[in-house]
């Protein structure tokens, strides 16, 4: 049977699967990202794992589409990337063609999962849609005429790295006051402890060290009612809602789809993102957009879409 491998690099794990061009997911792994600083043996170790189970179930690989962190699609590497250990141009296509001998092509992560939601998810029956993953990070992948962007350079749409607070907190990027470090799961947990400091409620998360503290807790106590964590939900929800409502007067899209870890949180963040879109949005732009979840929530898009990138 013939399969494509696809690849979402994140900087803390590699997701990867064995995908039908029917995007049926016939297996799925998860490995280590972040102990590899070594490309060479970081894709040498991911052969030795896949090449078995190739083996095993008697699959022929096709080709391996991949998406990463400041992937270029047009080049096949990942330039600079803030969150992965590698450091400067790594042409992951060529190394990775090399490796498995077979094609390969390279996307943003987020653009894996966007054209994962147009093939797959809700996206079908879209031609004009934004996607957000919102995790370690902050991606996004732009869909316009049913076409990912890419722009001329192959770097559009890193929504994550537009300045949101100038001269606010330190980004892996080197700026200062990018959306990701106040819109992520890092973020928010920065944040909550910024509110504990200048605020007075009382709040179980006062309880909580920095490096124990996670988003699901920040989650959990909101649900309780926690004031500190509903602030945090407020503040990082209006923040998300006024970069978008950006988005929104360059493309105008249908939908705006978010994804990843953040969303698990639901209403606490869809709510206030929405709230605040709909109020720095343009009078003829307000209540056309719809706000949702990735119809994949429980699969890996951008699994699905970086393999799709080898189907079509």
């Amino acid at each position: 049977m013939d399969i494509v491998i696809g690849i979402d690099i994140g900087a803390t794990n590699t997701k990867y699967g064995f995908v039908s061009a029917n995007g049926e997911m016939l297996l799925e792994k998860s490995v280590t990202t972040s102990k590899n600083k070594n490309v060479e043996v970081y894709i040498h170790d991911l052969y030795n794992i896949i090449t078995p189970d190739l083996k095993k179930h008697n699959l022929i690989l096709k080709g391996i589409g991949i998406g990463a962190p400041d992937a270029n699609y047009y080049t096949g590497s990942v330039e600079y990337a803030s969150n992965l250990m590698w450091q400067g141009i790594v042409p992951l296509v060529s190394l990775f063609e090399k490796k498995f001998s077979v094609p390969a092509v390279l996307t943003n992560d987020a653009n894996a999962a966007a054209i994962g939601e147009l093939l797959y998810g809700h996206g079908q029956n879209m031609k004009h849609f934004i996607m957000i993953t919102l995790g370690t990070g902050l991606g996004s992948g732009i869909i316009v005429d049913g076409k990912i962007v890419y722009g001329h350079d192959g770097f559009a749409g890193e929504l994550g790295h537009t300045t949101v607070i100038p001269e606010g907190r330190k980004c892996n990027c080197g700026k200062r006051g990018c959306l990701e470090t106040y819109v992520s799961a890092p973020g928010i947990v920065k944040t909550i402890f910024e509110l504990l400091a200048s605020e007075t409620e009382d709040s179980e998360l006062r309880n909580i060290s920095f490096r124990d503290l996670d988003a699901r807790m920040i989650s959990d106590a909101a649900l309780k009612n926690d004031p500190i964590a509903l602030k945090a939900f407020e503040f990082t929800g209006k923040l998300l809602g006024m970069k978008l409502a950006d988005a929104v007067m360059h493309t105008s899209p249908e939908a705006i789809f978010l994804f990843g870890g953040l969303t698990s949180a639901g209403n606490l963040i869809f709510d206030p993102v929405k709230k605040y879109m709909e109020e720095f949005l343009l009078p003829f732009f307000r209540n056309k957009i719809k706000i949702m979840p990735s119809a994949l929530q429980d699969k890996n898009i951008a699994v699905l879409g970086a393999a799709a990138l080898i189907w079509n």
